[in-house]
């Protein structure tokens, strides 16, 4: 089993849960080395003091704060630990929401939990509640030395945590839901909406797969063997919408043509899944 990223409890009222969180995805992709063009080796990077004008080695790091231009304020890694919340080890739900009240663009990033063996029966019991009543939990707890608000919920027969995004830190632009049209036709909104029925499917994530990575594989094979490099993709130049209900019949009529080769696509796409797997 992979290294957990988190152990502690989490706290639903007096009832104390001992649990280990997991990291539930992780991003995947092609990772290449920074090397040396003339003989092929990888290059090191060092740590470089430009007043001291040497390298330094990693034990003469420390973390240091900027108060002011030139001014660091050195704070020890020891001093940070004392200054732990409870919330570090112990993971106390504040309360019950509906997921639906929840924006999607407030989650980060997810972890499964899973039960230490001494709280199998009260991690069932707040998986169960929480499915009879279908509700999340939002907790608050301290990971990677930040404190963190959570929302548990259940999936797939356990409880899945998810790191929630403070206010704060969802970002303002300029702009962003001001610029919209006022001068839609009914017609318009109708095709539209024609068109859009005709895409509705349930979400199968099995279908979608990363075709520019299979290209950088395939690119690396061919190097690797000494053969021709794949041809790159041609991409269709699209050019502003001046009519929107013309393009909108457009779009209607070669629907189906289009949703035949992305079926085949994915179909073939499944295929040498199974295949590499």
């Amino acid at each position: 089993m992979a290294a957990s990223v988190w152990k502690g409890s989490i706290s639903f009222g007096l009832v104390s849960v001992p649990i280990k969180l997991f990291a539930a995805a992780r991003y995947s992709h092609i990772s290449f080395h920074e090397v040396h063009r003339e003989c092929g080796h990888r290059v090191q990077q060092q740590l470089y003091c430009p007043y001291d004008k040497r390298v330094v080695s990693r034990d003469e790091i420390v973390m240091g704060y900027e108060v002011d231009e030139d001014k660091m304020v050195i704070v020890d890694r020891e001093e940070l630990k004392k200054l732990q919340p409870a919330s570090s080890s112990s993971m106390e739900i504040l309360q019950f929401v509906k997921l639906s009240d929840v924006d999607p663009i407030f989650f980060e990033t997810s972890y499964f939990s899973v039960p230490e063996e001494a709280g199998r029966r009260g991690y069932t019991l707040l998986l169960e509640t929480m499915e009879e009543m279908k509700l999340a939990a939002l907790a608050q707890v301290t990971m990677h030395q930040r404190e963190r608000i959570v929302i548990l919920r259940p999936y797939q027969g356990g409880l899945t945590l998810h790191t929630l995004y403070y206010p704060n830190e969802i970002h303002d632009v300029a702009g962003y839901g001001k610029n919209n049209a006022t001068n839609l036709k009914k017609p318009e909104i109708a095709l539209a909406e024609q068109f859009a029925k005709g895409l509705v499917a349930p979400f199968r994530p099995e279908k979608y797969h990363d075709e520019y990575q299979e290209r950088v594989k395939k690119l690396i094979e061919s190097k690797e063997k000494g053969t021709a490099a794949p041809k790159p993709e041609k991409t269709a130049r699209l050019a502003p919408v001046v009519d929107l209900m013309t393009a909108l019949k457009q779009s209607i009529a070669n629907k189906g043509g289009h949703t035949k080769n992305r079926i085949a696509q994915s179909a073939h796409g499944q295929a040498r899944a199974r295949k590499t797997a």
